[in-house]
């Protein structure tokens, strides 16, 4: 399997976070239609079909760690 880049990689975060790709876009600075271009390479790497396939997957590839997550969902909750 080829690896994530590390902009697929955050865009993966985000995405686990429950962001929006519009909202992805807005935090990264970039269009949202870029960051559908990033996950749409990200679930061709992982062999996913949607975002939660592509976050249970980056879970299990270890992409995303479960202390990463409960990170980003407390920060996401918090914020």
């Amino acid at each position: 399997m080829t690896a994530l880049t590390a902009r697929q990689r955050e865009v993966l975060r985000l995405t686990a976070a429950g962001l929006s790709s519009t909202q992805i876009g807005r935090r990264l600075g970039i269009n949202g239609r870029t960051v559908a271009h990033h996950l749409s390479s990200t679930y061709r790497v992982l062999g996913a079909h949607d975002r939660a396939h592509a976050v249970a997957l980056a879970i299990h590839f270890g992409y995303i760690t479960l202390a990463e997550l409960a990170h980003i969902a407390s920060k996401e909750t918090a914020a």
